[in-house]
This record gives C-alpha cells, sequence and structure tokens, in this order.
C-alpha cells in the first residue's frame, strides 16, 4: 500500500476550529466585528505584547509596520537577502529603497556582523532594519537594536515563521528589542487563518495609526477628529490608507487555533527532534538545521544543507524523486536580490553567504499532523534518493 504524501507544510484544522468560524457565519458580523478585538487582545496575551494589530496577511503586516513608521521616499530599509520577497517588496511600497544584508551561510539570517555591513553601504539613510526569523529563529536581537539605534534606525521584525518562538526566554513579538514585530497566518504556518497577518508593538500611537492605515486611514473616535461635527455618523480620512483588514471569519479560525499554539510548538518540537535524531550520524553529510544560541524556536520549516554538487546529483531532480516517493520538499528562499525586479533595481549585487545558503538548502516536511514515524521516514527516503 502506498504511503500518503508527505507535503512540506500544511494546516491542522479540528472540529473546535470549525465550530468556531460556523458561529461567526450564524452571527451578525462577517468583518470589522468584536472577534478581530478577541483575536488582538488574545494575541497580545499570547507573546506578551501590549498592543496588537490584525491585519489581511503576513505582507500586510509588514507594509503597515513601515508606513505607520513614517518610513518613505529618501529612506533605505536593510532586508536579508535571504526571505520571502515580502520583507524587501514592503519597502518599496512605501517609496523606500532596500539594501540587502547578507546572512549566515549556516543559519539563513542577518547577523550583527552583516547588519554592520548593509548599515555602512545605506549612505547614512537606513530608517528601518528588517531582520527575518527564518524558519522561526532569531539572532542577536539585542545587539541588532543597538546598530539599529546608534545608525538611527528601528527593528521591525519580520517573525512571520516565529509565532510561538522565544529568545532568551521571552516570546518573540514582545517586542522588547523592536518598535514592531510582524506575524502571518497563512495555512503552512504555526497558526492558520486561511490568509491573515497581525502587527505586535509597545507604542499606541503606531498602533493607533496602524488601526487607521488597515482601513483607508479613516479614523472614527470623535476625540480624533479634526471637525467636532457631533453627528453620529461622521468620520474622517485623516491619511491615505488601504483595506487590509482582516475578516472576523478568518479571526475566529486564527483565534481557536490560538487557543492550541502550546500544543503546536511542543508538537513542532517533538518532530525537530525526531529529524536531529534521525539525521545523526548519516552517511550522505546531510546537516540538520543549524541552530542558533539563545533561541528556543517553534519551527515552521525544517530545512536541512546537502551539498548537491559534491554528491552529483541535482536538487531538482531529489525533489522529484522525493515527490515519487510521497515526501514533498521546498526551497527557502532564492535570494531576493536575484530576483529580476531587484537585479534590475540594483544590479548584482554580492552576497557570498546568501548564496552557499541557497545552494545547499531544502525543507522537508514540517506539520502538527505528522506521524511520530514520519521524520525517520523523510530521512530513510531522502538517504535512498541521494544514495541513487
Amino acid at each position: 500500500m502506498a504511503q500518503r504524501f508527505l507535503p512540506y507544510g500544511r494546516q491542522s484544522i479540528d472540529e473546535s476550529d470549525i465550530a468556531a468560524v460556523v458561529e461567526v457565519l450564524r452571527g451578525d458580523w462577517l468583518t470589522t466585528g468584536p472577534t478581530i478585538d478577541a483575536l488582538e487582545a488574545a494575541f497580545c496575551d499570547a507573546v506578551g505584547a501590549e498592543h496588537a494589530v490584525a491585519c489581511s496577511n503576513g505582507t500586510t503586516a509588514l507594509h503597515l509596520a513601515l508606513a505607520a513608521e513614517g518610513v518613505g521616499p529618501g529612506d533605505v530599509c536593510i532586508v536579508p537577502a535571504v526571505t520571502f520577497m515580502a520583507t524587501a517588496n514592503a519597502a518599496l511600497y512605501c517609496g523606500a529603497e532596500v539594501v540587502f544584508a547578507d546572512v549566515d551561510p549556516e543559519t539563513g539570517l542577518m547577523t550583527p556582523d552583516t547588519l554592520a555591513d548593509a548599515l555602512g553601504r545605506s549612505g547614512g539613510k537606513a530608517r528601518a532594519v528588517l531582520p527575518v526569523h527564518l524558519a522561526g529563529q532569531c539572532e542577536a536581537l539585542d545587539r541588532m537594536a543597538m546598530q539599529a539605534e546608534a545608525a538611527g534606525a528601528v527593528i521591525i521584525e519580520d517573525a512571520c515563521h516565529a509565532v510561538g518562538s522565544h529568545w532568551r526566554g521571552e516570546p518573540v513579538g514582545n517586542c522588547t528589542h523592536s518598535r514592531a514585530a510582524t506575524f502571518s497566518f497563512h495555512p503552512v504556518k504555526t497558526i492558520a487563518a486561511g490568509e491573515g497577518g497581525m502587527v505586535t508593538t509597545r507604542d499606541s500611537e503606531l498602533a493607533r495609526r496602524m488601526r487607521m492605515l488597515r482601513s483607508h486611514g479613516i479614523e472614527r473616535d470623535p476625540s480624533q477628529h479634526m471637525r467636532q461635527a457631533g453627528e453620529p455618523w461622521w468620520h474622517e480620512m485623516q491619511m491615505l490608507g488601504w483595506n487590509y483588514r482582516l475578516s472576523d471569519i478568518q479571526a475566529a479560525l486564527a483565534l481557536s487555533q490560538l487557543k492550541r499554539l502550546d500544543a503546536f510548538a511542543a508538537r513542532r518540537h517533538a518532530l525537530a527532534a525526531a529529524y536531529d535524531v534521525a539525521l545523526n550520524g548519516n552517511n550522505k553529510g546531510i546537516e540538520g538545521l543549524a541552530r542558533t544560541p539563545d533561541c528556543d524556536p517553534c519551527l515552521h520549516l525544517y530545512p536541512v544543507r546537502i551539498d548537491f554538487d559534491g554528491l552529483g546529483k541535482s536538487r531538482a531532480k531529489v525533489m522529484s524523486e522525493l515527490a515519487a516517493q510521497g515526501v514533498g520538499s521546498q526551497v527557502h528562499y532564492i535570494p531576493v536580490c536575484d530576483q529580476p525586479v531587484y537585479k534590475a533595481r540594483y544590479g548584482e549585487v554580492d552576497m557570498p553567504g546568501a548564496r552557499r545558503y541557497y545552494a545547499r538548502t531544502l525543507s522537508l516536511p514540517l506539520f502538527v499532523g505528522m506521524a511520530d514515524e514520519d521524520p525517520a521516514r523523510v530521512v530513510s527516503v531522502l538517504l535512498e534518493v541521494l544514495g541513487g
């Protein structure tokens, strides 16, 4: 009998999630209703944040955070070369430019050293630094925060992979070392909403601006109006915003999922540990996920490093043969600086760490619905494919 196909990631939906969504569908509010407030409050509790602003996805979370901070033309945002392209795109949406930082070739993360180099290339125009917590891991947030502050910039964490992760015992998203942190509720992430995002911050004014910007820049609070109309329908568009709202339907799913965050994190920990054991001492030189100090990650991905050239087998061929045996895989990520839009804008950028990380990385299946024996099965199939 053929074994079930294991994608690299997928959502985990149970009856409580379905019931939560149905309850909203049977209620009066499908969007901009009380479930949004409930999700924001619960997310603050989960990550130790003072304010949380729900939005339509992780990309809009990044855009809202930068826009509310006032990032615009003439500014530079520092973005690691290995990330999903949305991290860099959000800067361009604001009219700013991007300076790419190289990454550690073993972890794929921007480091204090690579940040220092990027800041040196920013021409003194750096306004925001966006560390990406790739796969759910963090790197030296305190040191990078000091570097950003010295350069006159703020830290905006791209924590879209890192809900449930901790750094030095503190939950990612509490913004101890940043102005804001952004999250994604895409189906392959730890918390799923179909689509959805969140921004956390300690700054009440920044949160207020983000709430306005997510809904066309409209201010509904009479105490904040420029004209005191005394009319119950009165509202003011005080800045140019967007429709980046999250629906109550999506919020209900995310809120239900959030109640199981600890269980999700524990399961991901156990699966990652099983991968570590299965890979230990393998004869193909496959290296498991390189861990960073001080970080206890709730892993979104389990990337391994493989010397495809040395083994004489292309990554595309390996992925095809894995899929034929029921094992999905993915590559996270093509260096953003190598994407045509960015190459046309900035030319060829020297990023040796990013290119070395990209050349060797392959993300193996990791999701809470995997069976206990699945990591060993995946590694066994991978070794067989690499040996063929």
